[in-house]
């Protein structure tokens, strides 16, 4: 009963914020190829996030090799500048840590905040926040699968893929890789 009642939810919400995926390019390069298969000569030298495009692309030197729907923070334009304000932060980071074992399917840590980003929040008397992740849904809802894209942007500040993308993630993207968070 609540597996229905919450795909129902989803539904509902879904029609409500799709507009925002429809207005963004949803194009996904080799969507269907496993990344392992489009590694055989090469290496991911960075990853890059187009918020405005709900895109997150693994780069091989300057080839894309393959990009991902992703969700954001819950409020994505703009830059993070304190926590608790959902937004997604832009700017160049690295791939810091990795978890499988978190409230979402798998994480790949993001190293925000930076220096700049400190500096930035302790001028304004604030906190900058962490704990910013690529990560899959939230595990109690893994049964919905792709189906819970219909919610939009919905993390804390994060960048959201689909389990099995971030499987493939977490198995192939080294820690330090570099990640530009791109408007």
């Amino acid at each position: 009963m609540q597996k229905a009642l919450t795909f129902a939810l989803v539904l509902i919400v879904g029609s409500l914020s799709l507009a925002k995926f429809s207005e963004a390019s949803t194009a996904q390069i080799n969507q269907d190829v496993p990344l392992k298969t489009l590694l055989k000569d090469k290496k991911i030298t960075s990853l890059r996030a187009i918020k405005s495009e709900r895109r997150l692309e693994v780069l091989g030197g300057d080839e894309v090799l393959k990009s991902y729907q992703i969700a954001l923070g819950a409020n994505p334009k703009g830059h993070k500048l304190q926590e608790g304000d959902k937004k997604t932060p832009e700017g160049i980071y690295t791939i810091n840590t990795k978890n499988a074992a978190s409230r979402f399917h798998k994480n790949l840590g993001i190293s925000y905040p930076n220096a700049a980003d400190r500096a930035r929040a302790k001028a304004r008397g604030v906190s900058p926040g962490g704990d910013i992740k690529i990560h899959g849904i939230p595990n109690q809802f893994s049964y919905m699968g792709k189906a819970f894209l219909k919610f939009g942007d919905w993390t804390d500040g994060c960048i959201s893929v689909m389990d099995d993308e971030i499987d493939e993630l977490y198995e192939l993207v080294p820690l330090n890789t570099r990640i530009e968070i791109l408007p």
